[in-house]
């Protein structure tokens, strides 16, 4: 991915940094051939050269670009479960997938983890974004996902025979779950998605209480995976599945819904990241009825965010890793309103605006393993940042509103605000 040749200043702001302290006020960040060599009180900040890049603040907040860390790039209007496999070919979802990815970095989000991908288009988008083919968050590709059969994704009848051969690899047992994960490995995937339980969406097969893999399988996954270099996350609802996944030896889970004291300890004990994606569940609440969501299903939903978000508020007071991404691309819950996540945990969990972000920042880079890179505003690691008009500490809902975003930058380059067009 290209980076800035040169120098970049960006000055008049706030810098929220992503460490969890409080801002600094009236900071400077320098940026050099793509990489911060300065962040800090403008008071204390070395000289810069007169031919410098200069973007302007203009008494808003400077912050690490977001990391957006449950991204599907292929999802586009799903209102039933046929949209996610068989509604577009393959060409198309493809097209999908890249106006996705520029549009999540114009929201901000300088990188992403996929939390599953049609047909491996994920492994390809990000070859495209690295080699500036297109424009998007830096991006950990997961591709397609793994389920057991009968389980939560494998909806589509036998006696249609067309299979589920873009979103899902179907199981039944140890040997085939070690098969499916062969497959991922030689597409070049990092990350391994799979279905361990089902969701308050199938109440009549595989709700949220429901398992929808095997301890004996989901093991095998993660030692097929952890042999190849690969990580490995799960779709996890109900107690016992996140329980197995942890004991499994699971690297992620997302969701965490019902989550007791053993899965804590679980957690806390490896330190593994969760990813609880609530926001969906409070949009599918809302807006289920005009989509025609039975009252059912919208009473699942309601049980799964008030469990969802006790066990958020548990992580966090235990000190564990959450990050920040949701089911973005349904009909109800779509791309471009990621950041409404944020504003979900400080309005509905209790979150601080100061917590949340940096589960936004720090925690994701650490999500995608390159706390090195990405994630805080500190000398040595890229310039992906965030420059917004306000403070974000005081008023979530400015992250919402990409069009007054003075800046997103990526590697020092100006990728999308109003700074663009200086």
């Amino acid at each position: 991915m290209k980076t800035h040749n040169g120098t970049v200043v960006i000055r008049n702001g706030q810098l929220i940094d992503g460490n969890g302290g409080p801002p600094v006020p009236n900071a400077i960040v320098v940026a050099v051939d793509g990489r911060i060599t300065w962040a800090g009180p403008a008071a204390a900040a070395p000289p810069v050269p007169p031919d410098a890049t200069v973007i302007d603040a203009a008494g808003g907040s400077i912050l690490p670009g977001l990391v957006e860390a449950h991204f599907h790039p292929t999802y586009f209007n799903v209102a039933a479960l046929e949209d996610l496999d068989i509604k577009y070919p393959v060409e198309y979802v493809t097209l999908l997938a890249a106006a996705n990815a520029r549009l999540a970095l114009e929201c901000g989000y300088t990188s992403a983890r996929s939390g599953g991908s049609l047909f491996n288009i994920d492994v390809w988008l990000k070859q495209a974004i690295e080699n500036d083919i297109c424009s998007g968050p830096r991006l950990a590709a997961s591709g397609r996902e793994i389920c057991g059969v009968g389980g939560l994704m494998d909806w589509n009848p036998d006696f249609r025979r067309i299979g589920m051969d873009g979103l899902v690899l179907l199981i039944n047992g140890p040997t085939e779950a070690r098969a499916a994960v062969r497959k991922l490995v030689k597409d070049g995937v990092e990350w391994v998605k799979t279905y361990p339980t089902g969701d308050a969406a199938a109440p009549d097969t595989n709700d949220h209480h429901t398992l929808c893999m095997t301890f004996e399988e989901m093991h095998a996954v993660v030692a097929t995976a952890h042999n190849h270099g690969l990580k490995v996350t799960g779709h996890c609802r109900a107690t016992e599945g996140i329980r197995n996944a942890l004991k499994a030896g699971y690297d992620a889970v997302e969701h965490g819904t019902f989550m007791d004291q053993e899965c804590l300890d679980l957690l806390l004990a490896r330190n593994v990241p969760c990813v609880p994606a609530l926001y969906f569940e409070y949009a599918s609440i809302q807006r289920g009825p005009e989509f025609g969501m039975s009252q059912r299903v919208i009473d699942g939903h309601q049980e799964t965010l008030d469990g969802g978000a006790e066990s958020a508020r548990m992580i966090l007071k235990a000190g564990g890793c959450l990050g920040m991404g949701g089911d973005y691309g349904f009909a109800w819950n779509p791309h471009g309103d990621y950041a409404r996540e944020l504003t979900f945990f400080v309005k509905y969990v209790g979150f601080s605006p100061l917590e949340v972000l940096t589960c936004a920042t720090k925690n994701g880079a650490k999500l995608l393993g390159r706390s090195h890179e990405i994630g805080t505003v500190e000398p040595g690691k890229l310039a992906d940042l965030l420059v917004v008009p306000g403070d974000p500490l005081q008023d979530i809902t400015v992250l919402e509103r990409r069009h007054d975003f003075i800046a997103v930058v990526q590697g020092g380059l100006v990728r999308a605000g109003t700074a663009k067009n200086q």
